[in-house]
């Protein structure tokens, strides 16, 4: 059984889906919709659901900095599993790495240009932080948040952080 719920945050409406066992996705619903059905009954009938909506207010709030919820990759190669294990373990709230520091953490030896599609594989953003992977040179990619927000969210969530400083406009 899912169990599916929405949160409002400053980055938009994140969806939150449980098996009732793990979190198993974190997603910016697409066209428009502002919720997701069924979040209240469901939140209320799945208490991980209920308490990792609650986590995530919480973060939001500035009040959180890390998440202790189990989660459920989904089927995933090896070296994915390996790399987001890795970047959820080792890059805390505040720091940042990059994708050629996160590919040496993670122990394979998948190339540092790689990082960023594996990132974009990720069911769980947010929760397992691939926002804080950022390019050598500059902030690098970010496919979360709105359609065209990508950016700006991965800014956003950063700031948020402290593992940028705020934008001066």
């Amino acid at each position: 059984m899912t169990f599916s719920g929405s949160i409002a945050t400053p980055v938009g409406v994140l969806a939150v889906h449980s098996d009732g066992v793990a979190i198993t996705r974190v997603t910016w619903p697409r066209g428009g919709r502002t919720a997701v059905p069924g979040t209240m009954q469901d939140a209320e009938r799945d208490p991980l659901l209920a308490e990792a909506l609650a986590q995530l207010g919480a973060y939001f709030a500035g009040e959180r900095s890390d998440f202790d919820l189990p989660f459920d990759l989904g089927p995933q190669s090896d070296v994915t599993g390996a790399v987001l294990h890795a970047l959820h373990d080792t890059v805390g709230h505040g720091e940042t790495v990059t994708y050629g520091e996160l590919a040496e953490r993670s122990g394979t030896a998948v190339p540092a240009r790689a990082i960023g599609s594996i990132m974009g594989a990720n069911p769980i953003p947010i929760i397992v932080p691939c926002h804080r992977v950022v390019a050598s040179d500059g902030l690098g990619g970010y496919s979360g948040g709105a359609p065209g927000e990508g950016l700006l969210t991965k800014r956003w969530l950063l700031e948020h952080e402290g593992a940028l400083p705020a934008a001066l406009f």
